[in-house]
């Protein structure tokens, strides 16, 4: 399989700079890997809202690359986007019909982005929870040609060769996709606006007071709670409303803080809150907002959509 594209060079991490210096030019495929791992990670996480299920596509991708006759490979950087791709489409595809009977909401599995603002992309775009979640209502391959286009600044030729279909068609997908992100999101307030709502939401619902709750919401809020089915805290279906979700949040505020530290991060490309108690990671916070206030709340809570975000966290602190 031959697949010739241009492309920008991309910039190594450490690790895989010191991978092609340790390794040489006989390395089993390993030096053209380890320099675009960042980048197919980055795809696969957008294409599936999982960091997970990223690793293993990565992971398969790689096993794939193992067995291919490099030989006839003209651009490996290609290739290899071009595999992680397709396998996202086809993983996405089977991921589409378990999530339709995962118990309450489903929201991505956050990361952390402190390090890397990005995730492996020349943009940070296509990373926010609120936009994953408006992606999961695509079609995979709508998804991969706005994700390819918007977060990695592939040309719709490109794309158009991933993909294969035509380049007219690309641009089709990627402006459907587009129109779909702006329908169902309003014009985002800026990076400082959603800390400063964040921290004061926090703040009232520690407290539970209910007028500061919804002074701050957009009459048509929702709180997301994703526990999968196995937190008891976590509300099974959307609550929405600025009334309703107030009363809600207010309602837990008395038990859910007992005992809760906060630690403020990024998540995501944006400002966010994890909470611990007794050490121990229960919960990650934080929200969409526009100018008409805070318009969506997610709380994840199931414990292996914590795990990873948490040890990053812990690593960072020592």
């Amino acid at each position: 399989m031959t697949i010739a594209m241009s492309e920008e060079p991309i910039s190594e991490t450490p690790s895989s700079a010191r991978l092609k210096a340790e390794t040489g030019e006989h390395d089993d495929g390993l030096s053209a890997f380890a320099a675009v791992r960042p980048r197919l990670f980055g795809i696969a996480y957008r294409m599936l809202g999982s960091a997970a299920e990223a690793e293993d596509i990565v992971q398969d991708v790689w096993l794939r690359w193992q067995a291919t006759d490099r030989s006839v490979v003209e651009n490996p950087s290609a290739f290899l986007a071009t595999t992680t791709t397709r396998m996202c489409i086809n993983f996405a595809q089977s991921a589409q019909s378990r999530r339709e009977t995962y118990v309450g909401p489903w929201l991505p599995e956050p990361v952390d982005t402190s390090s890397d603002p990005a995730l492996g992309a020349e943009r940070g775009e296509a990373l926010e929870l609120a936009i994953l979640l408006l992606l999961e209502k695509l079609s995979p391959t709508e998804r991969a040609a706005y994700v390819l286009r918007e977060a990695f600044d592939y040309s719709y030729r490109q794309i158009a060769d991933i993909l294969q279909i035509e380049e007219a068609n690309t641009r089709q997908l990627v402006s459907r996709a587009r129109k779909h992100i702006a329908d169902g999101r309003r014009t985002p307030a800026s990076s400082a606006e959603r800390q400063r709502l964040l921290e004061a939401f926090i703040g009232a619902a520690q407290k539970g007071d209910l007028a500061a709750l919804e002074g701050l919401f957009a009459e048509d809020v929702v709180s997301y709670s994703d526990g999968g089915g196995i937190v008891r805290t976590a509300a099974r279906v959307p609550v929405a409303g600025r009334e309703r979700v107030a009363k809600f949040i207010a309602a837990f505020a008395s038990h859910f803080w007992t005992g809760i530290t906060l630690r403020w991060i990024e998540a995501n490309g944006q400002a966010s809150v994890l909470l611990s108690r007794d050490s121990m990671p229960i919960a990650l916070a934080t929200i969409d907002a526009s100018a008409e206030g805070i318009d969506q709340i997610m709380w994840i809570l199931r414990p292996s959509k914590l795990a990873a975000i948490s040890r990053s966290v812990h690593k960072l602190s020592h």
